[in-house]
């Protein structure tokens, strides 16, 4: 298998796995559909030419409440023109808190037809407030990073930690 695969495998297996664990909750439980987007922006200066160091991107996402303030949490978000080309990034997330939450998840990055090397890892906190109609609005911000860089130049790796800014609209079910 190839190690990009490996990635996107490993993803849908944490994923199944997590939702085949609360199965029997699935019916009680509080469950979440939101839209938004990001404003994300790489850390390090990126001295390449041609190469976007920062830019929006778009998601929705899936959260499903456990008994108390712990969330599951699937998103899909698209990076158009990300490092150049088109990305989209499947991730994971187990989310504490109600109104203020924090969170950790992974993902990963599929371009070009295959999934990076290496997942990635987030660190996740936001605010979201009430609107009527069972509407919520969220702000967050997310930290990702990985091992190692997906970009490379020829005498040196190219940091890719990233500081991600967003905002979504939720619907409860």
């Amino acid at each position: 298998m190839i190690r990009g695969q490996a990635c996107g495998t490993r993803l849908i297996w944490v994923a199944v796995f997590l939702l085949v664990a609360l199965g029997g909750n699935l019916v009680r439980a509080q469950h979440d559909l939101g839209a938004g987007f990001h404003y994300w922006s790489v850390i390090d200066d990126i001295d390449v030419t041609n190469l976007d160091d920062s830019g929006f991107s778009y998601f929705v996402n899936y959260r499903y409440r456990f008994q108390g303030p712990v969330r599951l949490e699937l998103a899909l978000e698209r990076l158009p023109d990300r490092f150049g080309k088109d990305a989209y990034a499947p991730q994971v997330f187990l989310i504490a808190g109600n109104q203020l939450y924090i969170g950790a998840g992974l993902g990963g990055v599929y371009t070009d037809g295959s999934f990076s090397d290496e997942p990635f890892y987030a660190m996740k906190a936001g605010l979201s407030l009430p609107l009527p109609f069972w509407l919520r609005f969220d702000i967050s911000a997310q930290y990702r990073f990985n091992d190692f860089a997906d970009l490379r130049d020829e005498d040196r790796k190219i940091g890719t930690d990233t500081v991600f800014l967003g905002a979504a609209l939720r619907l409860t079910l």
